[in-house]
């Protein structure tokens, strides 16, 4: 990785963009805290307030992170109820996320709107391994089916990142953090805005010996080490006041070390995994007739390169890899706000994306050598919605939507959903209930691979939930629980029979999220969530594997002396099975439950320097998330943060 040059490149325009501007004396926790109206962005595509959402949804605030002092969006999600996060093996190992029991490629990731799912992955799903929380404002989590917005891959939820604009005078900041198995991190950021242009720029690099891939019980030594630069910027201009442009890129480049399989003998000391991603996002908004019609034209791309290489060493003589895998995905949307009616908010969009992916696979092994090759394909869907955004009364609340995708392959696929939520305001009650189908189209690698069949039929869904939610004493104590159900169907596996992927299973999922959030005092917070999920693979009858029954999640963030911050976060996952492939035929096995704790603490000396400091699973567990792949122990990291 060319490290230094492109983090002086990108330090230089950031300087560029400051000079002589640099006198703000402003950082995180001292800076004014401004009142943000709780809104909800991705769950109607519109901002709307929290209260008025149907839909079960989690936000997670840029202060919430900033107190966890987390490095990557993957460690950010563990508390969230009902979503599990699986890595095989330590950092930069491959993270799969699922939603209320859905597959990881049933979620919808997104970034400001631009999709980050990889067409090349053989479900098409997105690795959130090397997701870093640079320049993220705030993550919305939408449970259950969404297809009606957002097509095909929100069968299980939509994660929507959001990421900050620029806002005041400028502001730089530089910041260095070490730890635990020799890690590095280093950060460093610029933002402000004048009348016509915001700018919001950050640059990282994370270093890290990291730990065995393969689990060190099962005799495996050789640490894995994990490299990543990653950028985020956001640009806003704002020629005119009913006018606006905004350019969105992120950029990582990683190194990932790994190992041959997890288990007994998995160790490999020179199995490496390259990866490199561009996301880009260009959307100018306009509005007419006295903000009666709003309306966002958007372009994105999402580029995708990977590469593995392992050569041969004395402890693997016979074995060699070659492999790449290369994917893009263009869009292009137009949507449409009509607030023709005091009651009503018609939203109206069309979507144009093409994808194609190609990859290139060589081994040798003992068993001798094997070639897999996918030249490039590609795929073309054209889509259609509609929703109607109604409020009545200033307490009942509903949505309605429909949309048409058209597939080059398949053909169209119409899918549809209705949410309601009605307020007791004199009792702080709120109800609410939705109703979705879902569906999931075949990706690249499953229509067209070697192991590909051209005639799959989509995977369909519908789910449907029902919450109530209670707010008292001034809303200090928010209660609330939510039961779930999902159903799926032609769900596209691996038939072994056939080495092909068919359309050959169904499951269902069904469960209930409970919450609570306290504020006793205006410096102490506390909130806690449990998840109940009950999930079943209808063709074996057996629990879909990586699923836990149980999921437990506290947070408490506490401020002190108006100048400190301490955060401790409890995650109990509890057993769940999963597949021990170091056997042939692979067997089905229950790994353990774990709690995870964790202990973040931050103090401002003065107004722009900053020391922190945190604790990692400090009950030092010993835990699987993927069978034979090893998990970070009890780990400890410190460092200070200088802003100007």
């Amino acid at each position: 990785m060319k490290r230094g040059g492109l983090i002086a490149a990108t330090l230089l325009a950031m300087l560029l963009a400051t000079s002589g501007s640099l006198t703000a004396q402003e950082s995180g926790n001292t800076v004014e805290e401004e009142e943000i109206e709780e809104i909800v962005v991705t769950a109607t595509r519109i901002e709307t307030p929290s209260e008025e959402v149907a839909s079960s949804v989690t936000v997670i605030t840029r202060e919430e992170i900033e107190n966890k002092q987390k490095t990557t969006v993957l460690e950010i999600l563990r508390g969230v109820p009902a979503l599990d996060v699986v890595q095989t093996g330590g950092p930069g190992g491959y993270t799969s996320i699922f939603i209320r029991g859905a597959k990881s490629e049933h979620t919808l990731v997104l970034v400001d709107g631009l999709e980050m799912n990889d067409p090349i992955s053989p479900g098409r799903s997105y690795n959130f391994a090397d997701l870093t929380t640079d320049n993220i404002e705030r993550i919305e989590i939408v449970r259950g089916p969404q297809s009606p917005l957002y097509g095909s891959d929100a069968i299980g939820g939509v994660i929507n990142i959001i990421t900050r604009k620029g806002k005041g005078k400028p502001k730089f900041f530089i910041s260095g953090e070490g730890g635990s198995f020799n890690t590095f991190h280093e950060r460093a950021g610029v933002s402000g805005s004048s009348r016509w242009l915001n700018y919001s720029i950050n640059v990282s690099r994370l270093d890290t010996d990291g730990i065995s891939a393969a689990n060190r019980k099962d005799g495996n030594r050789e640490e894995d080490g994990y490299e990543n630069t990653s950028i985020a910027a956001r640009f806003g201009l704002t020629p005119t006041e009913n006018s606006a442009v905004d350019f969105i890129l992120r950029y990582i480049d990683a190194e990932t070390d790994l190992d041959n399989f997890g288990g007994v003998g998995g160790d490999d000391p020179n199995y490496v995994f390259d990866s490199s991603q561009i996301f880009f996002r260009t959307q100018a908004m306009l509005s007419l007739f006295d903000d009666l019609w709003e309306q966002k034209l958007g372009f994105s791309l999402a580029d995708h390169d990977a590469d593995a290489r392992n050569n041969k060493d004395p402890d693997h003589p016979d074995d060699l890899l070659r492999s790449s895998y290369d994917s893009r995905l263009v869009k292009f949307d137009w949507q449409h706000d009509l607030y023709l009616l005091d009651t009503n908010t018609l939203i109206v969009g069309l979507e144009i994306e093409e994808e194609k992916g190609e990859s290139d696979y060589y081994s040798e092994s003992a068993w001798g050598p094997f070639t897999s090759r996918f030249d490039r394909k590609t795929a073309r869907t054209s889509s259609y919605y509609l929703q109607d955004q109604i409020g009545l009364w200033d307490r009942l609340f509903t949505t309605v939507g429909v949309r048409l995708d058209d597939h080059s392959r398949f053909g169209t696929e119409v899918t549809y959903r209705i949410a309601s939520a009605y307020l007791f305001k004199e009792t702080g009650t709120k109800i609410r209930t939705s109703y979705g189908t879902g569906f999931k189209a075949p990706s690249l690698f499953q229509l067209y691979s070697q192991y590909g069949d051209r005639n799959l039929d989509p995977e369909s869904s519908e789910g449907w939930d029902v919450g109530l939610e209670q707010d008292l004493w001034e809303k200090k104590l928010s209660l609330g629980a939510t039961y779930f159900r999902n159903d799926f169907d032609d769900m596209i596996d691996f038939d072994n029979a056939t080495s092909m992927f068919k359309n050959i299973s169904e499951a269902e999922s069904a469960g209930v999220e409970l919450f609570a959030s306290a504020r006793p005092t205006d410096d102490l917070s506390i909130r806690a969530s449990y998840t109940y999920s009950d999930t079943e693979d209808e063709t074996t009858g057996k629990n879909l594997v990586r699923r836990p029954r149980n999921k437990f999640g506290i947070d408490v963030t506490y401020r002190f002396l108006e100048r400190g911050n301490v955060n401790l976060g409890v995650v109990y996952v509890g057993d769940r099975d999963d597949n021990d492939y170091s056997t042939w035929p692979a067997t089905r096995v229950e790994l353990d439950n774990y709690t995870l704790v964790d202990l973040a603490a931050s103090y401002d000396i003065t107004d722009n320097f900053r020391v922190f400091a945190r604790m990692e699973n400090i009950l030092d567990e010993e835990y699987e998330q993927v069978k034979g792949y090893g998990t970070r122990g009890f780990s400890t990291f410190g460092g200070m943060k200088l802003t100007f």
